[in-house]
């Protein structure tokens, strides 16, 4: 069964930082894409981040680019978004996110993935 524990939300001010950590049971996050998503109250879920299976390439929505940084711990099974300079817009519920496949079309798409966090809140003060 796969699971996947978002964990590292919170609230920060405008400028600050915070590191948000997925633990993934079930699968392998070596061999599996990985991204991260976020959900702001009353809008759709979007693409943040994410990592292919195998690969070292990332991906980013533009908002978010030389702010977050998205990685992988292979021996821990685990990935990270490191997110800097934070604004209020990146208030949101941040959701973990996975997939056996590695197609780049649908890399950045809600239906491109399987499986699922229960998302952990991150909240950006003015």
């Amino acid at each position: 069964q796969v699971q996947l524990v978002e964990s590292g939300g919170g609230l920060v001010q405008t400028g600050g930082s915070l590191r948000l950590s997925c633990r993934a049971s079930g699968l392998t996050v070596r061999t599996t894409t990985m991204a991260w998503f976020r959900q702001a109250p009353g809008k759709e879920r979007e693409f943040v981040a994410a990592i292919r299976r195998y690969a070292l390439d990332q991906y980013y929505r533009d908002s978010v680019k030389g702010r977050f940084t998205m990685s992988r711990d292979n021996a821990e099974n685990m990935v990270y978004l490191q997110m800097n300079s934070l604004k209020p817009e990146d208030t949101a519920d941040y959701y973990c996110a996975a997939t056996t496949t590695g197609i780049l079309s649908t890399l950045r798409s809600v239906s491109g993935y399987t499986y699922w966090g229960q998302g952990t809140q991150v909240t950006v003060s003015t």
